[in-house]
């Protein structure tokens, strides 16, 4: 059953975006879909355009900010209010000027903090224990518009990114869920950020998008950094180090005291007895559990050091 007879034009082009939009259409009434084009390299479809095949969802697909200023030109939709969610391209005011009720933006961080494009993997690396969902009315500035909701999260011990990302989109579904029916009436008004009580007491601060150098690890930082990290791009751009003359990608990791003064960052000890396998870091160690050599599957410390105790 919808939860109101008002239609919503829904941006996203991600995972995240397709995720969200599923659930969305549960509830409201989608009139119609702008998402990025497939590149002519990607033999699978995207994962938007394969929800809105599956839910026969009328799809645009503008190729850049000024092409989708263009396609609005042709008021190509009647909806008096956009979602955005995960869609990659920044929307110029002429398209959020479009809808009377302006664009709403699912940001799954509690603004101000981690503006900008990683919000998840930024709160994991910062070691926060708790992040949540802002529902915002989009403007020109990078996610400084207007809050109306903001709904915290606990981030629990060992969480990863994709875990971390799976609770967020349930956390956003539910907002939205509750908040849209209450906006569209004027029943819920926006509020500036700076005047909301969550907001109030947290500084700004900006993530980025993520490069496969940032998966390098510098053993010079603390055991407790490395394994944020290890956590944060377990998707990517993945931890990768060298251990006994291979390439490998961390995939868990816990932080353990350094029993060798005299161990430098990036001295790897074994402890044969335990199979166990630690590397010294600028503070601390880390205990290896699981890693995977490029090319090859995932594996446990105890297999790795089966073929490889000798080069360590």
């Amino acid at each position: 059953m919808k939860t109101m007879s008002e239609t919503i034009v829904f941006f996203g082009s991600g995972p995240v975006a397709a995720k969200s939009l599923e659930l969305l259409a549960q509830n409201f009434s989608i009139e119609a879909v702008i998402t990025k084009p497939q590149p002519p390299h990607h033999k699978e479809p995207f994962p938007v355009l394969v929800v809105t095949e599956k839910l026969g969802i009328k799809t645009l697909t503008p190729n850049s900010k000024a092409e989708l200023s263009e396609v609005f030109n042709s008021k190509p939709v009647q909806s008096r209010l956009g979602v955005v969610i995960d869609y990659g391209f920044i929307i110029n005011q002429d398209v959020i000027d479009y809808f009377p009720l302006g664009i709403i933006n699912s940001h799954f961080s509690l603004l101000p903090e981690w503006r900008g494009a990683d919000p998840i993997s930024f709160a994991l690396l910062s070691g926060q224990k708790q992040t949540g969902v802002s529902l915002m009315l989009i403007t020109a500035g990078m996610d400084e518009g207007p809050l109306l909701s903001q709904t915290p999260f606990d981030i629990s011990e060992n969480l990863t990114t994709p875990e971390l990302t799976e609770a967020l989109i349930d956390v956003s579904n539910q907002s939205l869920k509750t908040i849209l029916p209450l906006y569209v009436p004027g029943e819920v008004l926006a509020a500036p950020q700076e005047s909301t009580t969550i907001a109030r007491s947290k500084e700004p601060t900006y993530s980025r998008k993520l490069t496969k150098a940032d998966g390098l690890i510098d053993w010079c930082k603390t055991a407790e950094q490395i394994e944020r990290e290890i956590r944060a791009f377990i998707e990517w751009p993945k931890s990768r180090t060298t251990l006994a003359g291979k390439e490998v990608i961390l995939i868990r990791a816990y932080v353990v005291p350094c029993t060798d003064p005299e161990a430098k960052p990036g001295d790897v000890s074994v402890v044969p007895k335990a199979n166990a396998m630690a590397v010294a870091t600028g503070n601390g160690s880390l205990r290896i559990e699981c890693l995977k050599p490029v090319g090859k599957r995932e594996m446990s410390t105890r297999e790795f050091l089966a073929g490889h105790r000798h080069l360590l």
